[in-house]
């Protein structure tokens, strides 16, 4: 019989799901569902309840849930073999975090497959939305917890991360301040990935190192809830999480819901969720130190795995567990590919083909020309204020300042990746842009390593998958090693390597000082 293993990732927009012929090392299914589409009764716009507030991004479990039925559903119609599931294990939107009042217990142990999901669930909540990483309406509490734990620097070591809007303990801070009486209710509070892993078990999942990592709540070295954290975000905090555990955690069996209801296995197990990004690290087979990707998307994101724990200083990179009992580093950009696109068409450069040989007619380093492209409001660096910056560059060189941007971003990335202290001997570079020859050039020679193309549309969803296996595998009395599991999932695209120009390179460890020089000249002058 064939290993088939299910991962399913909850992001903002959709919920998608990935099975795998483990033996065969292939995916054998592969579907989306979009919110917005596929549940128009919740009013959502890209996942998202619309709210006066600008800064405040809230979703309804409920519509989590009532997805969860439909793309089971979904997948009984299209003929999956549901009964040969082994293992199930999911993906949620990392900081995203959800609240329960006293009766989600008897809920979660007795629903009810006559009725849909989201009616037996309906009454567990005692708030009834979600926010999720895209909220930015916790500056003040940030300030507070940040506070309390001598600041950014101690902040980001005891917890891997400096305090952030979008995280989980300043969103329940808030929670706390602004509606005392429900948060007095809340008995559980859970994340995305938990709450979903929760509904597949039938009762109160654990989190993951992987995503308790980005709550501000977790002792990042130990693995546990810091009790001082706890105590700088809201009182009795430790009685309304669930336990942390390691990424491969057997929950217990699928929901018999389920079972009746669809006809999984009922022998098949579930395992704990982690988030997207931890997810994405195995999907996209980053399993030893020296891996990297770079996700060229809205939002450029440099990340990879790393074995010993370092925290950034500065408070602008993350550390999250990952899945393989390591962790995962990420560094997010904001000004990615819409700064990009805003340069192209600023000089009239009718697409990305033509953007890419402008780039390529210019010499490496650019005459040392610098460019720093702060288009929004930045996060590494931290830049409130926008505004585009150049320094020994003529604004009317269409061609050098294609150029400029893309090294800019890459100078950006080796410098503010050199508290990782780890080398990277091979960059994958996934999202829109990294099917431009002249950009990954670049970026190979700026990073003096190979860069290989690497096509993995559901990164998260693959992960959770391979995350099933490994947590079966385990269970099962089996030995998995990690690099066996991931194999043949996740290879570069055939012939897209390319390797570093070693003049370029040189070239380019000059001129990385300089942009360092110029980016603390910008910050001054921002600042002051």
């Amino acid at each position: 019989m064939a290993k088939l293993f299910l991962g399913l990732d909850s992001s903002t927009q959709s919920l998608s799901a990935v099975i795998i012929d483990y033996d065969r090392r292939k995916v054998v299914y592969d579907k989306s569902l979009n919110f917005d589409q596929a549940l128009p009764a919740y009013h959502t716009q890209n996942g998202v309840l619309p709210d006066p507030d600008p800064l405040v991004k809230h979703s309804p479990p409920l519509l989590w849930a009532e997805a969860l039925d439909l793309i089971f559903a979904g997948m009984k119609k299209d003929g999956v073999a549901l009964g040969d599931i082994l293992a199930i294990s999911g993906s949620g939107q990392q900081h995203g975090s959800v609240y329960f009042n006293d009766g989600v217990v008897n809920a979660l142990a007795g629903l009810n497959p006559a009725r849909p999901l989201v009616e037996n669930v309906s009454g567990i909540f005692s708030r009834p939305t979600s926010p999720i990483w895209m909220d930015s309406s916790t500056a003040a509490e940030c300030a507070e917890i940040r506070k309390e734990l001598g600041g950014l620097k101690a902040t980001a070591q005891l917890t891997g991360s400096d305090t952030f809007e979008r995280f989980t303990g300043p969103q329940i801070r808030k929670f706390y301040k602004d509606e005392p009486a429900a948060y007095a209710k809340t008995s559980g509070i859970a994340l995305v990935s938990s709450f979903m892993a929760s509904l597949l078990a039938g009762k109160i999942a654990p989190i993951d190192h992987g995503d308790g990592a980005g709550m501000n709540l977790m002792d990042i070295r130990n693995k546990i809830w810091h009790p001082d954290a706890l105590a700088a975000t809201a009182p009795d905090l430790k009685k309304k999480l669930p336990p942390l555990a390691e990424s491969w955690t057997v929950i217990g069996p699928v929901s018999p819901y389920f079972v009746k209801k669809f006809g999984v296995n009922p022998d098949a197990q579930a395992l704990v969720w982690s988030g997207d990004n931890p997810c994405s690290v195995v999907g996209l087979g980053l399993i030893r130190e020296g891996a990297v990707a770079i996700s060229l998307g809205t939002s450029d994101t440099y990340f990879g795995s790393m074995t010993k724990c370092r925290t950034d200083a500065h408070g602008e990179g993350h550390v999250f567990g990952s899945p393989t009992g390591d962790y995962m580093t990420l560094i997010a950009f904001k000004n990615g590919s819409l700064a990009r696109e805003k340069v192209r068409d600023a000089y009239g450069i009718k697409d990305w083909q033509k953007f890419g040989e402008a780039l390529a007619a210019t010499p490496p380093g650019n005459r040392g020309g610098i460019l720093l492209p702060w288009f929004e409001a930045e996060i590494v660096p931290r830049v409130n204020r926008p505004g585009i910056h150049r320094f020994d560059l003529a604004e009317k060189d269409a061609a050098a300042n294609c150029r400029a941007i893309v090294e800019a971003q890459m100078m950006s990335m080796r410098l503010h990746s050199q508290w990782m202290n780890v080398t990277p001997a091979c960059i994958y570079a996934t999202g829109g842009a990294s099917n431009n020859v002249p950009l990954l050039q670049v970026m190979a020679d700026l990073m003096n390593c190979r860069v290989e193309r690497i096509e993995i549309s559901k990164s998260a969803a693959l992960g959770a998958a391979l995350r099933a296996a490994h947590g079966w595998l385990l269970q099962a009395g089996k030995k998995p090693e990690w690099g066996k599991v991931v194999a043949g999932f996740s290879d570069p695209v055939p012939n897209s390597e390319i390797r570093p120009n070693p003049k370029a390179t040189k070239i380019y460890d000059k001129l990385v000082e300089k942009y360092a020089a110029c980016e603390r000249e910008a910050l001054k002058r921002i600042r002051s």
